[in-house]
């Protein structure tokens, strides 16, 4: 009987395992309106982060005649990148490489600091989740008559009010595409173009992406964006230390935790109580339904609203605020100790952040201040490397491409050293009579250039340097190649 019990045990232990889910079924969030410091701090962030997006393709910068006006464009169909003063080619790619070099290293000092400070106020999936939340609890209501109004029967006033609230979130998903694209095109000019359906097709088919995207991510997905997606979580929880600031719950202060009336009671009897009355108000404000009172989670964003949430609450109770705070587990060990909260923000790991940043950025900064508006490029023929004439003499024939950044035509003269006696002859110049080239604004030209010498060098091969002298007589660009000679 015994063995008999045992395996039935067995059974049902193997059968509820079976019907364990794998993962946990998703439950619906509906975040709480709360005011605050740190809600205002992200209205702030919103309104200038948003307002910049949408508005900064209208800016305009005069470049001068034939240049693009726009302060901030893309210009794929002729392959540059204006941004204000400085205009980038395809060939100066090292410069978004630095920028992505710049936005990691900021991203790391910011986790040193304050941990995903960056998720909860910056990350456009924050931002355009917080437009939309704003929206919903404008035409649906505060947290209890949303979910009221979802557990009721749909009514025709309900109907009415979901098809207004979805109306508008693809508005602002439309456009959110639709300022995107803008970046690509002068702005004024696409804008007529969309509204007229004469825009290229290939803007209508970016907009539906982006609007579609948007409109999941930030209007259905929310969250699950933050706990699944996005891998920057996982990430950051291995480059942070002790002594980054992360919201905190200070269970020094806030334990043993009790209602409010009991809570009262033990103090009267002068027992230990915690300030935390178990409220839950720091949950129901959290935009991914996190308990910030159970420890460090994947799922907090760092948004600071649970803060706001429990000084309101400590406020209406009489006690001090910051039961939740930026703050480290150390602090909180330091205090049960007795002893005073230490807050390194300056310590080797942010300090090597900065030198960093400002390393990459100072190197930047110089290359962009020293660069050359023109350049050269030189490939020697392959086959043959060189040619004897018949007076003797051994000619070298190259491909050379003179680039011209400028918005307007420039003539270069090209010369060569390091070969005695060297004479050049350009095939196609513009002016060949003094072996100068003209090059168009803000484009490329190849020309084919012969070089022949009656005093080949003795070793073989010999450096050539080419110069493109411009019009006031300085070297403007120079590259160099091989001589080559039997």
């Amino acid at each position: 009987m015994a063995a008999s019990a045992q395996i039935k045990h067995q059974a049902n232990v193997g059968q509820d395992a079976d019907e364990q889910p794998l993962y946990a079924p998703a439950h619906k969030i509906y975040p709480q309106k709360i005011t605050g410091f740190y809600r205002r701090l992200k209205w702030s962030l919103l309104i200038v982060t948003l307002g910049i997006y949408y508005l900064l393709p209208f800016a305009r910068w005069s470049r001068g005649p034939n240049e693009p006006s726009q302060a901030v464009l893309v210009d794929l169909a002729h392959r540059r990148f204006y941004f204000f003063f400085i205009e980038l080619w395809p060939q100066e790619v090292y410069y978004f490489t630095g920028l992505l070099i710049l936005a990691a290293l900021i991203l790391f000092l910011m986790n040193a600091v304050a941990g995903r400070v960056w998720c909860g106020y910056l990350c456009p999936q924050t931002v355009w989740t917080d437009l939309f939340m704003a929206v919903e609890r404008l035409i649906e209501g505060d947290r209890r008559e949303r979910i009221h109004k979802d557990s009721g029967p749909l009514t025709l006033r309900r109907v009415g009010e979901k098809t207004l609230k979805h109306a508008i979130w693809l508005m602002i998903a439309w456009w959110t595409g639709g300022a995107w694209v803008l970046y690509f095109a002068d702005a004024p000019t696409l804008v007529i173009q969309l509204a007229t359906l004469s825009a290229p097709p290939v803007a209508y088919a970016a907009i539906g992406v982006l609007t579609f995207t948007t409109y999941a991510l930030a209007g259905h997905m929310r969250e699950q964006v933050c706990l699944y997606m996005c891998p920057w979580p996982r990430i950051q929880a291995a480059l942070t230390d002790e002594n980054a600031l992360n919201v905190t719950y200070r269970y020094d202060r806030g334990e043993p935790r009790h209602s409010l009336k009991k809570s009262l009671a033990l103090r009267n009897l002068g027992q230990a109580s915690g300030d935390c009355i178990d409220c839950a108000q720091c949950v129901v404000v959290c935009p991914t339904g996190v308990d910030i009172r159970d420890g460090a989670n994947l799922g907090c964003i760092q948004c600071g609203l649970c803060i706001d949430a429990c000084d309101s609450v400590m406020a209406k109770i009489g006690r001090p605020p910051r039961l939740i705070a930026y703050d480290t587990d150390v602090n909180i060990k330091r205090r049960a100790s007795g002893l005073e909260p230490i807050y390194r923000i300056v310590r080797p790991r942010t300090i090597l952040y900065v030198a960093l940043i400002v390393l990459v950025g100072a190197v930047m900064l110089y290359a962009l201040i020293e660069r050359s508006f023109y350049s050269m490029a030189v490939i020697h023929d392959r086959n043959p490397l060189f040619v004897r004439l018949a007076d003797g003499s051994i000619r070298n024939a190259f491909t050379v491409r003179f680039v011209n950044k400028q918005s307007d035509t420039r003539w270069f003269k090209l010369a060569v050293s390091g070969i005695p006696g060297a004479a050049i002859e350009i095939v196609g110049a513009g002016r060949s009579a003094d072996e100068s080239v003209d090059v168009g604004p803000d484009q490329t030209r190849e020309v084919r250039v012969l070089v022949s010498t009656r005093q080949p060098p003795s070793l073989g091969s010999q450096p050539l340097t080419f110069s493109a002298i411009s019009e006031n007589g300085e070297t403007a660009a120079s590259a160099q190649d091989y001589f080559h000679a039997p």
